[in-house]
């Protein structure tokens, strides 16, 4: 197949939406490349010394362009995670009143210095009731306003994104998913969701955002346009920098793209990340959206040391963050069902009614009705230099602050089941952090109120005298992590994140206390994070490489025996494309003939549509002519007697012409015995007739010639005699296009063994053979649909 088609066939393939991405195929065409490059290389040795400066020059740009890429995107995202943070903090204290020396100013610049509050600042109205109303109007219209733009332009937009990320990463296309369209709506959509009051937070979606700019900038390099492993690269370093930007923290950005999002994660992967996440947040940090010099608003220092018998209320946290993880995953889920169900058609009418009740209630409550990066703010700090944040640090109100922060944290609690999954740019980080901030005060104050009612108790002796003990806010940080590792169900990177979050080495071996004890609980009893199990709902293709997987049966359980083939011989442009019409799979097994069912290779659906379209175009096709599908190295058998050719829509017994539309199969090139031959080497024949192949072999073929008789390794101009006065007509020839060298195994592989195949090379679709006759295939959905069974039946039982 000549390059420019194999080009363009890949090309095709880059668009086929909902199809998974064959990682074998992929690595094989960039060998190709690199093989070709290097031949280009050795051919400018011996030319002009202008020819080899300039080769030196594109070898050193090309390695080069990795990192420039990088750092694009690096600084992209650090502007876009700047812009947000201040637009977003406008339009949240644009709710409760504006600022009388600048309309475009906050109320924490408008009142820069001031403590609490400032004459400049001022509600929209002196009457309360008024007040409140239009609390509730401006939060209801930011709500509409971001889920019309959402529906209306870019659906995908809705959301956290961190699922669908996941399984793009892991090979599965998604078509407009991290286009430019879903970048701007997301970014535009996303203050004003945070600014309804919705309980939803902006640190899920900058994930998405991130991935996005990552994608629109690297698809304008060929490197990366051309070659999928290299732009997983390029993803999975966004969605790393994606999370550096939200939380301030590039190491821990790093580690949840390793622990979260990627499944294939080298060591170069691993630097880019790095790379991308320090450009981001240095980015971030020279913008200083703030004023502060902090990258996120709620970032804290602790100077104190804690206590051994801190540690019997730190596993109470990590208890409530489990517990939290498995309720609001469990029952979000069912939320959302409901919603598919019978909501789908109602996206923006349904965003404004959750962002209505949940002003009308938020609104009396301190907090509830601020944002929740503000609210953490306030929950994290200490109770120092006589600073009090609304009662907080006021002994005789603990009372009062203990029931307002239960009912809080409840509140808010519900109000994530029920908004999570709307269709505005939602993410669930914050929110579940600003819940375990409220929980872990609220523990914190009771700490603190017993052991000033009893300092001298024995289990209090390591207190020191005369000075404070417990320190509430730290309660509120633990909290804050347990409850986004219990969500999440992560560990090392929520551990290393709230370090960068505080910068207190003295509270890790809390914070790894709180989180695994919240891993434990969320292993015992729940079914991973938020993310996995919004995974399973979607039904999309992800295998999980975390889980350990155990079936105890063979792959012939889970195979489909029922599938489509195409014999090698005997097969007429008419039946291509009854197969290609009354079909929908993404490829197709090729057998010797149906009786001995010897497998030869495989073909897929767009090598199949490309050389059928492009012998119309060229060449005299009719719905007679013949299709060979024989390997260059193989001789079929001669099988079909003159006059007869293969039905494809006949029953085959046990093999019978059906496949699963999961068989998402994308075969690049067709490969000879090297895997790849027949790409480079071959060229574009001219027929007799002046026809032109559509770059697999058009040949003659007499209608006298019998079927049988035919040798696969004929081409043109090897003596097609038609001295019989008969008219000769073309042939089509998809040899060259077939795979011969994919994966097999043998029936009676351990499922496990194959699922690990599945995870570690990343092939789109396994045949079954025995004794090299073909028994059926499988794909990764068939594996997750008998994972699904097995799991709901070991559920029912």
């Amino acid at each position: 197949m000549a390059s420019l088609e194999f080009e363009e066939i890949a090309e095709i393939k880059r668009y086929e939406d909902f199809s998974t991405i064959d990682w074998v195929q992929d690595r094989a065409r960039e060998e190709l490349r690199q093989r070709i490059k290097r031949t280009k290389t050795y051919q400018v040795y011996g030319r002009s010394t202008t020819a080899v400066i300039l080769s030196h020059l594109r070898n050193a740009y090309e390695a080069a362009q990795g990192w420039l890429v990088v750092s694009c995107i690096g600084i992209a995202i650090g502007i876009n995670a700047a812009m947000l943070n201040i637009i977003t903090e406008w339009l949240s204290d644009f709710k409760l009143g504006y600022c009388e020396t600048g309309f475009y100013l906050n109320e924490s610049f408008c009142c820069w210095g001031a403590e609490s509050g400032c004459p400049e600042w001022h509600p929209w109205t002196s009457f309360a009731p008024i007040n409140y109303i239009l609390f509730v109007i401006i939060s209801v219209t930011f709500a509409v306003m971001a889920a019309f733009l959402v529906k209306t332009y870019a659906p995908y937009a809705a959301g956290s994104g961190i699922s669908e990320i996941k399984c793009i990463v892991s090979g599965f296309v998604m078509k407009g998913y991290l286009g430019g369209w879903t970048l701007g709506i997301k970014s535009l959509g996303l203050p004003l969701a945070i600014a309804s009051g919705l309980s939803v937070g902006k640190e899920g979606p900058s994930v998405h955002y991130a991935v996005c700019t990552g994608n629109v900038i690297a698809r304008n390099f060929s490197k990366y346009r051309r070659n999928v492993t290299k732009m997983r690269e390029i993803l999975t370093a966004c969605a790393a920098t994606g999370v550096a930007v939200a939380f301030g923290s590039p190491i821990g950005g790093v580690l949840f793209s390793l622990e979260e999002i990627s499944s294939h994660f080298t060591l170069a992967t691993m630097w880019r990340s790095y790379f991308c996440a320090l450009v981001g947040t240095a980015t971030l940090a020279a913008m200083n959206p703030f004023r502060t010099g902090q990258l996120v608003m709620f970032q804290v220092r602790y100077d104190r040391d804690w206590h051994f018998f801190e540690i019997l209320f730190y596993i109470i946290l990590g208890i409530f963050g489990g517990t939290y993880g498995i309720i609001v995953s469990k029952w979000n889920l069912v939320v959302q069902g409901l919603r598919k169900k019978y909501l789908g058609k109602y996206a923006v009418e349904e965003t404004a009614v959750l962002a209505g009740i949940t002003a009308i209630i938020c609104y009396f409550n301190r907090f509830l009705r601020i944002d929740m990066t503000e609210s953490m703010e306030i929950l994290f700090k200490e109770c120092e230099g006589g600073e009090d944040y609304d009662g907080l640090c006021q002994p005789d109100r603990r009372s009062h602050l203990i029931v307002s922060l239960l009912f809080a944290s409840i509140v808010r609690m519900l109000l994530v089941i029920i908004s999570y999954g709307c269709k505005v740019p939602a993410g669930i980080f914050v929110p579940s952090m600003a819940i375990g901030a409220l929980f872990g005060r609220c523990i914190g104050i009771i700490v603190q109120s017993i052991q000033e009612a009893h300092p001298d108790s024995a289990f209090f002796a390591s207190c020191g005298a005369n000075k404070p003990c417990i320190v509430p806010g730290t309660y509120a940080f633990l909290g804050a992590a347990a409850a986004l590792s219990g969500i999440m169900n992560l560990t090392v990177s929520v551990v290393v994140i709230m370090f960068e979050l505080t910068g207190a080495l003295t509270y890790i071996l809390p914070t790894m206390i709180v989180v695994g004890v919240t891993k434990i609980i969320n292993d015992k009893f729940g079914r991973g994070g938020i993310a996995d199990q919004a995974i399973w709902f979607n039904g999309y293709p992800f295998l999980d490489n975390k889980e350990e997987h155990v079936f105890g049966v063979t792959v012939a359980e889970a195979m489909q025996s029922k599938i489509t083939i195409i014999p090698s011989v005997g097969v007429r442009v008419h039946d291509i494309e009854t197969l290609l019409e009354n079909t929908k799979y993404r490829g197709f097994p090729i057998v010797q003939d149906k009786h001995s069912m010897t497998l030869l290779g495989y073909i897929g659906r767009t090598e199949l549509k490309y050389v059928l379209d492009r012998a119309k175009k060229n060449g005299a096709v009719s719905e007679s002519t013949p299709c060979y599908f024989s390997t260059p190295d193989f001789k079929p058998m001669p099988q079909v007697s003159n006059g007869s050719r293969p039905n494809l829509t006949e029953s085959l017994g046990e093999n019978d012409y059906f496949v699963s539309e999961c068989s998402a199969v994308n075969v690049e090139e067709g490969a000879s015995s090297s895997g790849i031959g027949g790409i480079s080497q071959a060229t574009t024949p001219i027929s007799r007739s002046g026809s032109i192949s559509p770059g697999a072999s058009l040949r003659k073929y007499d209608d006298t010639d019998d079927i049988s008789s035919y040798n696969a390794s004929r081409h043109i101009g090897q003596g097609d005699n038609t001295d019989s006065g008969n008219s000769p007509e073309l042939s089509i020839d998809y040899s060259q296009f077939i795979d011969s060298t994919l994966i097999t195994v043998n029936s009676h592989f351990a499922l496990e063994t194959v699922m690990e195949i599945f995870m570690k090379l990343g092939p789109s679709v396994i045949l079954i053979e025995n004794l090299g006759h073909l028994s059926g295939l499988i794909t990764q959905k068939d594996l997750l649909k008998y994972q699904f069974k097995n799991h709901k039946h070991s559920d029912h039982s």
